[in-house]
């Protein structure tokens, strides 16, 4: 039996309600969600890389560490592909020509892992050029996203974040647990063969861009040196320097994740299967996070999510010591068991903890240079990311991790985790005031927002490639 019309219609606004968070679901909105589903996907070599760095190439933590920081030097320079797409288009087309570039080098970059790397520097190079593809395809949609951000309407704030958030996480979960069980049967370079078919998927989309063909006048540096100006014009408000400053401090924190990863394969013994496991769990807890976002906390002022959900990360922080000193052990845990209900919980929070981030980013970005000036906010953390590695790379030489002696592991767990709370000491750099704008701000902060540069009062961003959960990989994590 047909559908008739009415139950045709009834089925696409349950789709539009339910499934897309109140947003129209057109063939862009699918080319957006389908890139960062890709970004998801890609995470199935993720363990395969970690792997092949330390076991195939003999890297210790700390060089590891240092290398996924050189890795994440794409994020950092994204401001200048955003000038790029912004101002220099390629053929007359701002979007869908960057789309293909970067589906094409993020292909290359995993058969060149998979075929010719066998040096550290050879790996840290195609590295590079992977993160690069990520990173161009990201600007691309991070741009679409906020342009579409300007309608979204005040009942439906965040909505179209958490939507990219939830593709990316779902893209993440299909791969989670075959990233760890496909290394039980296939080498790391077999691994890195398979996910060099998805980028393409990218190149295929890009034509679902609906985007109309530039003029000759909006093509030069002439452009790009417009576009300067006002960049240079938004960065220079306080209104958006200071929540700047506040989310590189906040991601500057050293990590310890190259050490526990060590800690986990080589003290341990778990094996990549098992570890696939664990990021099938913390997908999930990804998901778990970007819904509870939506339901429960979107409209939560800055400040107070930003202060809580810190001071719970550092306090559930903690529980790694029970692990690291095999406590768990002696109150009757598995480690297996320990390692999954400490991922999931972590991960819950640190992803409550970080949409935020993407709310508050978009909200400063002005009209013309959304691109742009998105990318130069995401990058500021993606820098903070790289010292966050490095840091983590310079604490585990001073203390003596290294991939066989943890004596001193549970100290680096310590500092880490208590780092994380200097971040609280500029909390009032933050706006008081929550991702739908239904707080009171007072007088003195409204008037602080008065001039700032705004797409509209509720609008939510896209996702950033790094993650808190993320172990070292492609992509910094967030």
């Amino acid at each position: 039996m047909l559908t008739s019309p009415t139950n045709g219609a009834k089925i696409k606004t349950l789709i539009k309600e339910k499934l897309l968070f109140g947003n129209e679901p057109t063939p862009e909105l699918v080319a957006i969600l389908v890139v960062y589903f890709v970004q998801g996907i890609l995470g199935l070599a993720r363990l395969a890389v970690s792997f092949f760095l330390k076991d195939e190439l003999g890297l210790g933590p700390a060089e590891v560490s240092a290398l996924m920081g050189i890795a994440a030097l794409p994020w950092i320079v994204k401001p200048l592909f955003g000038f790029m797409s912004d101002g220099l288009p390629i053929l007359g087309y701002r979007r869908r020509p960057y789309l293909i570039l970067s589906g094409i080098l993020g292909a290359v970059a995993w058969i060149g892992m998979a075929t010719i790397v066998n040096s550290g520097w050879q790996a840290t190079a195609f590295m590079l050029l992977s993160s690069l593809s990520v990173a161009v395809s990201d600007v691309i949609v991070d741009s679409l996203v906020v342009e579409r951000a300007r309608n979204e309407s005040l009942s439906n704030a965040g909505s179209l974040q958490s939507l990219c958030w939830g593709s990316s996480a779902i893209g993440g979960l299909i791969t989670a647990y075959l990233s760890g069980s496909l290394l039980e049967h296939f080498s790391t370079q077999t691994v890195f063969l398979m996910t060099a078919t998805f980028p393409p998927i990218v190149c295929a989309v890009a034509w679902l861009i609906a985007e109309e063909r530039v003029g000759e006048d909006a093509i030069g540096l002439a452009q790009v040196k417009e576009q300067g100006i006002q960049l240079k014009g938004a960065i220079a408000q306080k209104a958006i320097w200071l929540p700047t400053a506040f989310l590189f401090i906040w991601q500057a924190t050293p990590s310890s994740d190259s050490a526990f990863f060590y800690f986990t394969t080589n003290e341990l013994g778990f094996q990549p299967e098992f570890l696939g496991k664990v990021r099938l769990v913390t997908s999930l807890a990804s998901l778990i996070g970007i819904w509870l976002f939506q339901r429960f906390f979107k409209t939560i002022p800055f400040r107070t999510i930003f202060r809580w959900s810190t001071l719970l990360s550092a306090v559930l922080g903690m529980t790694t010591l029970l692990l690291v000193t095999h406590t768990n052990r002696a109150i009757g845990i598995d480690d297996h068991w320990f390692s999954i209900g400490d991922s999931l919980i972590l991960t819950v929070m640190g992803q409550i903890a970080y949409m935020p981030v993407l709310v508050l980013a978009a909200r400063l970005c002005p009209p013309g240079v959304e691109a742009t000036l998105f990318a130069l906010l995401m990058s500021v953390t993606n820098l903070a990311g790289l010292l966050s590695y490095e840091e983590g790379a310079l604490l585990m030489h001073l203390l003596g991790v290294t991939e066989t002696n943890f004596d001193q592991l549970w100290l680096l767990v310590v500092i880490t985790n208590l780092t994380t709370l200097l971040p609280l000491m500029f909390i009032k750099w933050l706006p008081d005031s929550d991702g739908g704008n239904n707080s009171s701000p007072s007088s003195q902060e409204n008037q602080q927002y008065e001039d700032m540069p705004r797409l509209s009062p509720d609008h939510a961003g896209a996702i950033e490639t790094l993650q808190p959960e993320q172990v070292p990989e492609f992509e910094p994590s967030a």
